[in-house]
C-alpha cells in the first residue's frame, strides 16, 4: 500500500479483533483509495509481495468492487474493497493508526466499524458489535454512530439499522449497572469502631 501511495484502512474481522472481540478469523478485509487507471500496477506491486489475484477477471473487480488475493507463503485471504465517494472516503479519513506487532497499521476507527457491522447484520456482526461495544464501552463516541446511522437510514429509506445500536447500547448499560450493583454488595462493610 505504502509503495503505490495509497490511502487504506483494515475493516471486518481484523478490526472488530483489534476493537475488542474475541473471535478468531483467517480473513482479512481492507478498504483502499485506487484508481481504476492504477489496477494493473497495483496488482503488480502485490504479487511482487507474495499476494496473488484469485480472479483474474476485470469485470468482476468493476461489478463488486472487490479484488481478492491470497498470499503464497501463508495461504492467507486477503480482499481489498476499492474504496467508494461518500461514506468509505469518510472511514479512510477517521481511520486510526495502530500498532501491530511494530507495524502501524490503519484501522477503520470502531465507531465506523460498528455502523459497518450493523450495515451487513449477520448474527457474527452483531457479536462483533456487542463485543466492541462493552471493550471500548464510554471511549467510543456514541453520538458519531447515531449520527451516520440515522443518514444511512435517510439515504436507504430504512428506519431499522439505528434500534440495533440502540439496543447493543441499552444491553452494555444494564450489564455496567448491574455490575457496579454487585460490586457494591459485595464490599464487606466496615465495623463500627468501639469507643
Amino acid at each position: 500500500m505504502d509503495e503505490c501511495g495509497l490511502q487504506w484502512y483494515v475493516f471486518g474481522a481484523q478490526a472488530a479483533i483489534i476493537w475488542g472481540s474475541s473471535r478468531l478469523s483467517a480473513d482479512v478485509d481492507v478498504t483502499a483509495a485506487i484508481e481504476p487507471e492504477t489496477l494493473a500496477h497495483y496488482t503488480d506491486a502485490m504479487s511482487s509481495h507474495e499476494f496473488e489475484p484469485v480472479i483474474d477477471d476485470s469485470e468482476f473487480v468493476a461489478r463488486t468492487r472487490v479484488l481478492p488475493f491470497v498470499h503464497r507463503t501463508s495461504g492467507m485471504p486477503l480482499d481489498v474493497v476499492l474504496a467508494g465517494p461518500g461514506l468509505e472516503e469518510e472511514f479512510l479519513r477517521r481511520a486510526i493508526p495502530v500498532d501491530v506487532d511494530g507495524t502501524l497499521v490503519p484501522v477503520i476507527s470502531p465507531e465506523d466499524l460498528i455502523v459497518t457491522k450493523i450495515l451487513a447484520g449477520r448474527p457474527k456482526d452483531i457479536e462483533d458489535i456487542r463485543s466492541v461495544i462493552h471493550q471500548r464501552g464510554a471511549s467510543l463516541d456514541e453520538a458519531r454512530i447515531r449520527e451516520v446511522l440515522s443518514l444511512l437510514e435517510e439515504a436507504l429509506g430504512h428506519s431499522d439499522l439505528l434500534p440495533v445500536f440502540e439496543k447493543e447500547w441499552d444491553e452494555r448499560r444494564r450489564d455496567s449497572t448491574a455490575a457496579k450493583k454487585a460490586g457494591h454488595l459485595s464490599k464487606p462493610k466496615r465495623k463500627p469502631k468501639k469507643k
